[in-house]
């Protein structure tokens, strides 16, 4: 046998894992890559017959043809062959068709996988070679069968009743609909108004009075619950006029324990609050880190682990590692006795680890000169939540004091950080903005005099639940157990780059088009559109994965009332005649008004006289902040990726962009101009954009803004 013919092959989805791979193995092996599904349904036909039980029509998708040519070509002249496709069902698929084309026998151990892209886990991964999982491969068939069913059944029915262009898939009409029924809630929501009273005490005793705040409890013994300006008014003279004395004291201390590492959905979340990345940019950016970074003096080495996960557990090496680092690296006090164990939520796969650092020695700001911007601040992102999740828990001392008057009682809470464990690297965001209760606790004693100087009445109004952001539809797809770590990103790309949903300020509002297609679902395909049957779904899947029920028969169940339900809703809807929205915008090229339209980067403006016509404009939105070059507007702009950049209205003369929003306010320490960050506590920033200066400074404003 020649040298060549002595070479093993490995097969991987992605370029940049096959570069990394190759760099770790040398000598004596080839790395391919799939660039991902080389076999799939076919897009012009349903692929999937029902009157055949189902059978599944697979064909090699167009343009694959190269890519396979030179797989064959190195399979021929390799003595082994390994399917190094990603570790789940999607992967387990790709490598079932790739071991079809190549004619390998499904029964042979020739597929491989490793939770990380390092050179250790690919070396084991290659001596543990295992079969092909055909519970895997079928959870992907029936999965794969029954979109192909719902969208291509449904999908021309809208296409003929409403417009074209338009889709209707298992998943992601819950998740419009779920978007649709939160718009619901708000315009229904009747708001009840309530007042909150404080009042600012004064405690005498030691060498200065010490002052604090505390809220009004009790009215004459019963719990106050103020509901309108007058009863506000009389309870603030009442306090005013009564007589304060300390009758209770209550002295604890509480622990905070960190969050876990991240799964999936957590990390798009906690990016989408603390770096405001969408949920697909979260996915770009955190896949660069998993296949491979080139870095300064290591060569390329994958930074995370595997990036779609619903697990929060981590392994007994990487344990040991995190545990023998944080006392190297902030004291022994900071490690906890035993390690941090979490429970991961009940219907997870628990599949693979949590999202974690390959190398816990490999700092943030070690590797920061090998990283972009976003690369870094995702890895530092991921890389302090894993440490945080194995070091001690904050502690705080909290006091509640009860303050009691003859007719009005007042309470005093508070606590005080006393050791900060964990929040010494890393604390979670949140959706909403959140008052810390953390603060200065005054000295008291029971039977002590209390004196009130100052009443503070506030009016407030109840409030309708929040719109959606990403992060929090996210969340809400995961606790109703629909779709999977895979399909979050790709479902809400869906949603928008439809025009069913909106993305205004962070928040997602829902489309006419959006509330029209979700009203017809819920009326003629209700089941598709309901959550638990979705969740039922995945669990049934799930169950397919695990051997414990034929992927058939979730079909056989599904598709004979979905296709009686179809029957009636091709009867019963009628023709829906949805008119363009008319903009003050005239056609430059035949004088006609033109329109708004929805593409793939979003709205534009297009002439109504089309095909006659085809003159179409970008929609322009101007921001309230002049170009730092030239003074003039600032435009807001999509990138051919998808995201949103600033750019001057006098391009190409003046080439200035920003991926941050600039503000018309200038920093006052160096007169760089000022950018616009959210904190990742709900609170809108002004920063500077001068990386030597960086001068921040918090925002008050409105909700609305603080939501941008």
């Amino acid at each position: 046998m020649s040298t060549t013919a002595k070479q093993k092959l490995i097969i991987v989805e992605s370029p940049a894992k096959a570069k990394t791979i190759g760099r770790y193995l040398g000598k004596g092996y080839k790395v391919e890559a799939s660039q991902g599904h080389v076999c799939d349904l076919p897009k012009s036909q349903l692929g999937v017959n029902p009157d055949q039980d189902f059978a599944m029509k697979y064909i090699t998708i167009r343009g694959r043809g190269e890519i396979l040519s030179r797989i064959r070509k190195e399979a021929r002249n390799s003595s082994q062959i390994y399917f190094a496709t990603d570790p789940d069902r999607e992967g387990e698929a790709i490598s079932w068709h790739l071991y079809h084309v190549l004619g390998v026998d499904e029964n042979k151990a020739c597929r491989i996988e490793f939770n990380e892209v390092t050179k250790k886990a690919v070396q084991n991964a290659i001596k543990n070679p295992r079969k092909l999982d055909m519970g895997r491969i079928d959870a992907q068939q029936a999965r794969r069968a029954l979109d192909r069913l719902v969208g291509y059944k449904i999908s021309p029915l809208l296409w003929a009743k409403v417009k074209k262009g338009l889709s209707a898939g298992r998943v992601q009409s819950v998740a419009t609909r779920m978007v649709v029924d939160r718009e619901n809630e708000i315009n229904s929501f009747i708001p009840e108004e309530y007042w909150d009273i404080s009042a600012q005490c004064a405690a005498s005793g030691g060498k200065k009075t010490q002052v604090f705040k505390a809220r009004l409890s009790a009215v004459d013994g019963k719990k106050a619950q103020i509901t309108n300006g007058e009863d506000a008014e009389n309870v603030r003279k009442l306090i005013e006029k009564d007589a304060f004395i300390v009758s209770e004291i209550r002295n604890k201390e509480k622990n905070k324990m960190p969050s876990p590492p991240f799964t999936t959905s957590s990390l798009q979340q906690e990016a989408g609050r603390k770096l405001s990345f969408t949920t697909s940019r979260t996915m770009q950016v955190v896949q660069q880190l998993y296949e491979g970074i080139e870095i300064q003096g290591e060569g390329t080495q994958g930074l995370v682990t595997y990036i779609r996960t619903d697990s929060v557990r981590i392994s007994d090496e990487a344990m040991e590692a995190v545990r023998a680092f944080i006392p190297e690296k902030y004291g022994p006090e900071y490690l906890p006795n035993e390690k941090n164990e979490y429970k991961g939520r009940k219907n997870a796969q628990d599949a693979h680890e949590a999202i974690r650092p390959t190398d816990v020695r490999r700092t943030p700001e070690q590797i920061k000169a090998s990283l972009t911007r976003e690369q870094f601040m995702l890895y530092r992102l991921i890389y302090n939540r894993f440490v945080a999740s194995q070091m001690a828990p904050a502690v705080y001392q909290t006091m509640t004091a009860e303050i009691t008057g003859k007719s009005t009682s007042l309470r005093f809470y508070g606590e005080h950080k006393t050791f900060s464990g964990f929040t010494a690297l890393y604390e979670e965001g949140t959706d909403e903005s959140v008052d810390s209760m953390e603060t200065n606790l005054p000295i008291l004693k029971e039977g002590q005099a209390i004196t009130v100087q100052k009443v503070d009445c506030e009016q407030h109004f109840t409030q309708p639940p929040s719109r959606y952001t990403e992060a929090s539809l996210v969340r809400t797809l995961e606790e109703n157990g629909i779709g999977r770590p895979s399909t979050y990103a790709p479902t809400i790309s869906t949603i928008i780059s439809r025009g069913y949903v909106s993305r205004e300020k962070k928040r997602l509002y829902p489309t006419e088009l959006g509330i029209m297609i979700t009203d017809m679902m819920n009326k003629y395909f209700r089941e598709i559109v309901d959550t638990e049957f979705t969740a039922l779904m995945e669990s049934r899947l799930d169950a397919v994965e695990e051997g414990r029920e034929d992927w058939k028969q979730i079909l056989r169940d599904f598709y004979p009332e979905f296709e009686h339900t179809l029957g009636i809703a091709e009867k019963e809807i009628e023709k829906i005649d949805i008119k363009d929205e008319i903009s003050d915008v005239v056609c430059d090229q035949c004088g006609a008004r033109m329109v708004y339209k929805m593409g793939r980067f979003g709205k534009f403006l297009a002439c109504p006289n089309f095909p006659n016509c085809r003159n179409t404009m970008p929609l322009l939105t101007y921001i309230d902040a002049p170009c730092p070059k030239c003074g003039k507007r600032l435009l807001e702009k999509v990138s051919k990726k998808s995201r949103k950049f600033y750019g001057c209205e006098g391009y190409p003369k003046c080439d200035f962009v920003s991926w941050d929003k600039p503000v018309s306010a200038h920093c006052p320490q160096c007169g760089s101009y000022m950018i616009e960050k959210n904190n990742g506590k709900g609170q809108l920033m002004h920063l500077c954009s001068n990386e030597k200066c960086r001068y921040k400074t918090v925002v008050n404003q409105s909700e609305e803004v603080l939501d941008d």
